[in-house]
């Protein structure tokens, strides 16, 4: 990611030579490269323990540092669990896991972009009020009717995923007739509406593991470049999911090695952003494919 205050001092690429531009809080951001977000928890409940973090601003900062300095561009903080069948919480609970904890990030880091995973509209006012940067949200505005109105107003960019249903139902809306045109038709009617909203940075998560099978997610992953005809980034958020670990009969805290064999080839496959856990491993990923592809 190069950050940019003078629009005229960007140089050519060639390794990467497509770019997204973004307007990000009045600084002109580009994406030269795959991005790295790491995930940063606040939920007790969230389906890999070694995501969560503990609520205090030592943990926090703590946990941060340690994914800036492996290579993160973007940290994501989430404090409503989207795991199937997580518990339902109030808006108020959610409001008293994040803020806080972007407040501190945003004064110690100031130069890292902060996402929050949310799909309540005031939440993601507070936020960016707060002092994050990008609102994450997994229902595509689907569960609140007044996110893409916020998100126009507030002028940030907006990773639009796709889910069927809510975390606690959306394993039991997996039937498709037609898998990938059904979800591409999605997001062509979601992109279409977000326009008139105003939101100008739009970036298309496919949704991994959110009312898809097993069978469904790997589909979605071999065929990944078709959503490049939607012309947009494409968010991917494998790390450690069911789709790996139940395929290789394991668990989410064994699912490193199986991660990271994903996260190399959804970059061969056009993916320009990975939403991990483990953010070393990820960058070293990123290194290794630069490296092949230069």
């Amino acid at each position: 990611m190069i950050l940019f205050s003078d629009p005229t001092s960007i140089v050519e690429d060639k390794l990467f030579p497509q770019k997204y531009t973004l307007q990000i809080k009045g600084r002109l951001v580009i994406w030269d490269e795959p991005q790295i977000i790491g995930i940063l928890n606040l939920t007790p409940d969230s389906f890999f323990a070694g995501s969560r973090v503990k609520p205090t601003r030592d943990e926090i900062l703590k946990k941060a540092e340690s994914m800036i300095l492996e290579g993160a561009d973007i940290l994501d903080l989430g404090g409503y669990s989207s795991r199937p069948g997580a518990e339902h919480i109030s808006l108020e609970e959610e409001l008293d896991r994040i803020i806080k904890p972007i407040q501190w990030i945003s004064e110690q880091f100031p130069e890292i972009l902060i996402s929050v995973d949310t799909f309540r509209s005031q939440v993601a006012k507070e936020s960016i009020e707060a002092g994050a940067h990008l609102i994450n949200d997994i229902s595509g505005g689907s569960l609140d009717e007044k996110m893409y109105e916020v998100v126009g107003k507030l002028n940030v960019p907006y990773f639009l995923m796709h889910m069927k249903g809510t975390p606690q139902n959306m394993q039991e809306k997996t039937d498709y007739g037609k898998l990938l045109p059904e979800i591409l038709n999605y997001f062509a009617k979601k992109l279409h509406i977000i326009k008139e909203f105003g939101i100008k940075d739009v970036i298309i998560d496919p949704g991994f593991g959110f009312a898809k099978s097993l069978e469904q997610n790997y589909q979605i992953l071999r065929n990944l470049e078709i959503f490049k005809t939607l012309s947009h980034p494409i968010l991917v958020g494998l790390s450690r999911k069911s789709m790996i670990y139940k395929l290789l009969g394991s668990s989410p805290e064994e699912s490193l090695n199986g991660t990271t064999a994903l996260h190399m080839f959804a970059l061969s496959k056009g993916a320009n952003i990975l939403r991990v856990h483990d953010v070393k491993e990820a960058n070293e990923t990123r290194k290794l494919f630069k490296q092949l592809y230069a």
